[in-house]
């Protein structure tokens, strides 16, 4: 997992749990997973989020909303979804939506993170 020092991030990450430390641990979680799943991913903050960008594509985001947190994908709609839990009907970009850390588990963001990477 390449989680390297990245003041950037970091304040991003301790600004969030301070605000609503809910959030910060899902986030957390989150980033932890993406990174897992594509380790030489680059992160980024972008768009007031953090994003992960693989070969110049930005694949994933996690983005902070008032009411929950949303794990955006640039080629979404070209991805497998057989449980419907992508959201959004623009041309490319699909999004899942967290409420709670037990979503990332009962939504398998894990499966939407992995098939967005290798897209």
């Amino acid at each position: 997992m390449n989680m390297k020092a990245n003041p950037e991030i970091d304040n991003f990450i301790q600004d969030l749990l301070f605000v609503d430390e809910d959030k910060g641990e899902i986030a957390i979680s989150l980033r932890k997973l993406v990174l897992e799943i594509a380790p030489s991913a680059k992160e980024e903050i972008k768009y007031g989020c953090l994003v992960f960008v693989s070969d110049k594509r930005l694949f994933c985001g996690i983005f902070i909303r008032k009411k929950h947190i949303s794990v955006e994908f640039d080629r979404g709609a070209e991805m497998q979804d057989p449980d419907n839990f992508l959201e959004g009907s623009g041309k490319n970009r699909r999004h899942i939506k967290i409420f709670q850390q037990e979503d990332i588990e009962n939504k398998k963001v894990e499966h939407y993170i992995n098939q967005s990477f290798k897209l």
